[in-house]
């Protein structure tokens, strides 16, 4: 059976090597599954997990906490993947996903760990530098994840659209104009059903909402003072 047909361009499947090709996809998914489970049939926590989550929440919020989690499983992997393309799950481009929507795909185990604000933070410096009335157009520049606005606000470049998290593990910020924020953004936690027996699995996301309950104890406390 011809699997590909030649052309200026290179090599394409044919219909007969589509279909082989998706047969064959379909048999490597259900092999990674298997390995995965058994590997994880031991009562110890090991191998490699990736995660995917956004990059401002990858770098920002949970790469910085990611050594409690080694201290704990010290044989555990973790291949953080920082991208805002959402990865598919099912297809195994990724174990675990964290994400500021609820996932699509129907076979997915999710949960969701909190709801995000946005809102505006400075630096003291800029703020003493500068008339809050003309903080609008400060300065000319634009970045493409909340991880570069952070670092533009810390160096003292203007005002930014940054998420709520931030404000506990950097205090130096200031909150502009409190009463102005963003809806509630979710932030949701998923991973294909296949891993639901998955000890890594469990122990990551055990960890990460463990985090999460200690991150909202800390707001509350920070609110009553």
């Amino acid at each position: 059976t011809t699997l590909f047909h030649r052309h200026a361009r290179g090599l394409i499947l044919t219909e007969q090597g589509e279909l082989l090709f998706d047969a064959t996809q379909a048999m490597t998914k259900r092999l990674d599954a298997a390995s995965a489970r058994i590997r994880d049939s031991e009562e110890e926590v090991f191998g490699n997990l990736r995660v995917t989550t956004t990059i401002g929440f990858g770098s920002i919020w949970l790469a910085p906490r990611l050594s409690k989690l080694y201290a704990k499983y010290p044989d555990l992997s973790i291949d953080l993947m920082l991208e805002e393309r959402v990865l598919d799950l099912p297809m195994r481009e990724a174990d675990v996903a964290i994400r500021m929507k609820e996932p699509s795909q129907a076979d997915l185990v999710r949960k969701r760990l909190m709801d995000i604000r946005m809102q505006l933070f400075a630096s003291p410096a800029y703020l003493e530098a500068n008339e809050l009335m003309t903080y609008v157009i400060g300065r000319s520049l634009t970045v493409n994840n909340y991880f570069g606005v952070l670092q533009s606000v810390l160096s003292d470049l203007g005002i930014g659209v940054l998420p709520d998290y931030l404000s506990q593990d950097f205090p130096q910020l200031v909150r502009v104009l409190p009463g102005t924020e963003s809806n509630e953004v979710p932030v949701f936690l998923a991973f294909p059903e296949e891993l639901r027996g998955s000890k890594r699995v469990q122990a990551f996301r055990d960890f990460v909402v463990e985090e999460v309950v200690a991150y909202r104890k800390a707001r509350q406390g920070a609110a009553a003072r």
